[in-house]
């Protein structure tokens, strides 16, 4: 792990190189129903209470004015954000932090359409868990299931192992798979190798949409504001932020199988 440099530490990729680039404008638009058919069932599965909102807050607004339940499984409850914090202790933190996440949900208007089911799995040790949840998984997922995740390759080991887990759980189920790059932005350099851009689509985020994405990522208080026993920085800073409420999401879908088109 050592050669690793997919850090999450200082400030990152800034959001003005990404836009620099050309490679976001370069990506295939997709929509909604390209994502999830009608006759498909979304499952979210996020590895602390504020990745839903953070990665997939448009995607669900759409979800859901579409008709479709949303399920959503929270894989931890983030316990570990602020860590040695006298305010933020672990156990304040398990009660706060799955407010904040229905609190968001409620900001967005799915809560009524939305199911949460929280695992509780440790924060930051995700992976030491991750046969269990891959199981857990794949006892209630059908080949009628998207399930859209973070990234396999999101430099978060939480992130990661979450990944790892659903994509295990899609390939004996048959339940599609779209991941979602969240830290990948900070550590990432535009045209990076090791992203695969070949599988990036773009959702289209109106304005409306886009209000709403921030209102609810305001929801995440705990992440979003200095830690008043220790000075620290919030969690989600504006340049973290800033690359998160594009007028766009941006998703990775699976190759195509055999060079089958869908």
């Amino acid at each position: 792990m050592s050669t690793d440099d997919r850090r999450i530490e200082g400030g990152g990729t800034p959001e003005s190189a990404w836009q620099a680039w050309g490679g976001l404008e370069a990506m295939a638009y997709i929509t909604h129903d390209a994502l999830v058919a009608s006759h498909q069932r979304p499952v979210i599965v996020a590895p602390h209470p504020d990745d839903e909102t953070l990665g997939f807050a448009g995607l669900m607004l759409k979800l859901a004015a579409a008709g479709h339940t949303l399920h959503l499984i929270a894989v931890t409850d983030g316990t570990a954000s602020h860590a040695g914090s006298p305010h933020w202790t672990p156990e304040r933190l398990a009660q706060q932090r799955p407010r904040e996440s229905l609190e968001a949900l409620s900001r967005l208007g799915c809560e009524q359409q939305t199911t949460v089911e929280r695992l509780g799995l440790p924060d930051t040790r995700v992976a030491d868990h991750e046969a269990a949840l891959s199981d857990h998984l794949t006892a209630q997922l059908t080949s009628s299931h998207v399930v859209l995740t973070t990234w396999r390759g999101d430099g978060h080991p939480d992130h990661e192992a979450t990944g790892r887990a659903c994509a295990r759980a899609c390939e004996i189920t048959g339940a599609r798979l779209v991941e979602i790059p969240i830290w990948t932005w900070h550590w990432a350099a535009p045209g990076d190798e090791r992203v695969p851009w070949h599988r990036a689509r773009r959702l289209r985020l109106d304005d409306d949409m886009l209000a709403a994405k921030r209102a609810a990522i305001c929801a995440h208080e705990s992440q979003l504001t200095i830690d008043p026993a220790t000075g620290r920085a919030p969690i989600l800073p504006d340049h973290v932020l800033a690359r998160l409420l594009r007028p766009c999401e941006i998703f990775l879908v699976p190759e195509p199988r055999d060079g089958a088109h869908h």
